[in-house]
């Protein structure tokens, strides 16, 4: 297993694949082309638990972390990824400093959290390293909390303050509509939210990060300070790759 935490916290600048296919083919792919970093989307993407188990199988070969975003902050799906063996997990529509620290109490072992112990999962190579991944899951892990809504921003210094919250990602899409500037990116005031989450987690800290659509935004989300960035994702490459293919053939 790969971990990334660290390289994270350090604030090296880390790329990332967004693979929301279900298809452990297009994890394979990224994991091969030198991605630090794999997001699996269990979010809006279609797979279920049984799916990522062969979507980290499908990464194991190469060293880029998987993380895996889960449909919400549910103390039970957090435990199945985590003993599946992934290197962290995303959690979508963090919008307080409590709910921060309710999703750090779910990714971490007692006594630090609640998440539930277990020898057997292939997170502890079915008990032959149990001990040693108990020592140091705490710290190697990677907790991403999501930041999309005006609430969120709101909040964002709080949620940064949070110990164990190690990366504020903000969901661009999401944040932009619950803000009222469906995808204005470019808007004085969007831009001025994505600048508060950078400062928030340099005060404390933590990482910045972000998906984005276009890599025209790549330059500029660089200089202001995001360095956990995925662009684009699998199903996106897929859609584009196709449509290219059949506009030259039908020239």
């Amino acid at each position: 297993m790969e971990y990334i935490r660290s390289r994270a916290l350090k604030g090296e600048f880390l790329a990332g694949a967004w693979c929301n296919m279900a298809s452990p083919i297009s994890v394979e792919i990224s994991a091969s082309l030198g991605y630090d970093w794999i997001l699996i989307d269990q979010e809006h993407g279609p797979g279920d638990h049984w799916n990522l188990l062969h979507q980290v199988h499908a990464a194991s070969r190469f060293p880029a972390t998987v993380v895996v975003r889960l449909p919400w902050a549910d103390r039970i799906l957090v435990k199945r990824a985590l003993d599946i063996g992934v290197g962290g997990v995303m959690i979508p529509y963090v919008q307080t400093a409590e709910q921060a620290k309710e999703v750090v109490s779910f990714c971490k072992y007692p006594p630090v959290g609640e998440r539930g112990v277990a020898s057997s999962p292939r997170c502890a190579e079915y008990n032959s390293n149990f001990k040693e991944y108990f020592a140091c899951a705490n710290e190697k892990l990677l907790t991403v909390a999501q930041i999309e809504t005006g609430k969120s921003v709101e909040n964002v210094d709080a949620i940064a303050a949070v110990p164990g919250i190690d990366v504020l990602f903000v969901g661009p899409l999401d944040l932009s509509i619950n803000t009222n500037l469906p995808g204005m990116y470019d808007d004085a005031v969007f831009v001025s939210k994505l600048a508060s989450v950078v400062n928030a987690a340099k005060k404390y800290g933590k990482a910045a990060g972000i998906l984005l659509s276009s890599q025209a935004h790549i330059p500029q989300l660089k200089e202001l300070g995001y360095t956990f960035i995925a662009c684009g994702t699998d199903s996106g490459a897929a859609l584009g790759g196709l449509k290219s293919s059949l506009e030259a053939l039908k020239k």
